[in-house]
C-alpha cells in the first residue's frame, strides 16, 4: 500500500532556535481540523539566552503548545500568566481576538537549558470562530495515558483508543504524543477522520514504508494500520473530521471568511486588540 503523503518540514533558524513548519503543506492544508504545526528546536540555551516571542494577536483558532523539554511562559491579554512544562497542555482559545507572548522563564533563561516541543494551531468550527478568547492550562498528571509493551504515549487532547482527554476543546479531534521503543507496535484503528503521523526523532515503518524523523506521514483513512518501530522513537499522531469549509490563513489569523482576516488586519494595524497586562512590545503587521 502506497502512503498518500509525506512532509518534510523546512528547518528556520530563528537565531540559534529552530523550527520546522509542517502544516500547512501546499499539497496537505491541513490534518481535521489541525490547521499549523510547527516543530520547536531541539535547542540547548546558554546562561543568559533563551527565546522571546513578543506579543502578537490570533483569531479563529486555538493554540496547543506540547513541550518535550524545556519550559515556556506564556502570558495573555486575558490576564493569564502560566509556565508550561514537559507533558503539560496549555490549551488557548483565540476565538474573536487574543493577543498573548511566549518566553523563556527568568530561571531558565539564567541557567540555560534545552527547549524542544511542537505547537499546533485548531481551526475553531464555524459557529465558534467568534467565541468567547480563553486560556486553559492542564498538568501532565491530569492526562490520561496509553500503556502498553514499549509504549508510553499521552493523550492531549480529545478521545483516541479508548481514552478521552480533559481538555476542552471546541473541535473533534484528537491528539497523542510520546515514546516507542525499537520494535514496539502502535495498532491504529479505521477510521473516516483524517490522520497523520508526525515522527519528532527515530524512525518507524507503517505497511512497510519506512518514516524517518522530520516527517509528517499522511495516513489513508478507513484502513487499520501498524506501525512499528525501528529504533527508539519519539512521534505524535493527530487528525480529526475533515474540514468542510475552506480556511484562509494569514500570518497568525484564521477564519473562513477573507473580511474578517482583513479586519483583523487592520485592527492589529490600528492596536484596537487588548494588550498582554504588564507588556509593552509587540510584532508589527507584516506588510
Amino acid at each position: 500500500m502506497n502512503l498518500p503523503l509525506s512532509i518534510t518540514g523546512l528547518r528556520k533558524d530563528l537565531g540559534g532556535f529552530e523550527v520546522a513548519r509542517l502544516l500547512p503543506h501546499r499539497w496537505q492544508r491541513s490534518v481535521g481540523p489541525f490547521v499549523f504545526l510547527d516543530h520547536m528546536g531541539p535547542a540547548q540555551f546558554a546562561p543568559g539566552q533563551g527565546i522571546d516571542v513578543r506579543p502578537h494577536p490570533h483569531i479563529g483558532l486555538a493554540t496547543v503548545t506540547f513541550l518535550f523539554e524545556g519550559a515556556l511562559m506564556h502570558r495573555d491579554s486575558l490576564g493569564s500568566a502560566q509556565e508550561i512544562r514537559p507533558g503539560d497542555v496549555n490549551w488557548m482559545n483565540a476565538g474573536r481576538g487574543i493577543v498573548h507572548s511566549e518566553r523563556s522563564p527568568d530561571a531558565l533563561r539564567a541557567s540555560g537549558g534545552p527547549l524542544h516541543g511542537l505547537q499546533a494551531w485548531v481551526a475553531l468550527p464555524l459557529d465558534q470562530e467568534e467565541s468567547a478568547p480563553a486560556f486553559d492550562h492542564y498538568p501532565a498528571a491530569d492526562l490520561p495515558r496509553i500503556e502498553g509493551p514499549g509504549l508510553s504515549l499521552q493523550l492531549i487532547a480529545g478521545a483516541a483508543l479508548g481514552q478521552r482527554s480533559p481538555v476542552r476543546t471546541l473541535s473533534e479531534l484528537f491528539y497523542v504524543a510520546g515514546t516507542m521503543d525499537r520494535g514496539a507496535e502502535l495498532r491504529l484503528p479505521a477510521t473516516a477522520q483524517q490522520q497523520a503521523v508526525y515522527v519528532v526523532r527515530g524512525a518507524v515503518r507503517i505497511d512497510a514504508q519506512l518514516i524517518p524523523a522530520g516527517t509528517l506521514q499522511v495516513l489513508p483513512q478507513q484502513q487499520a494500520l501498524t506501525v512499528l518501530a525501528e529504533e527508539d522513537t519519539l512521534l505524535a499522531w493527530l487528525g480529526g473530521p475533515p474540514l468542510t469549509e475552506h480556511r484562509q490563513l494569514w500570518w497568525n489569523f484564521v477564519s473562513s471568511r477573507p473580511e474578517r482576516i482583513e479586519q483583523a488586519r487592520s485592527d492589529w494595524r490600528e492596536q484596537r486588540f487588548a494588550p498582554v497586562p504588564g507588556e509593552d512590545e509587540f510584532i508589527p503587521l507584516p506588510e
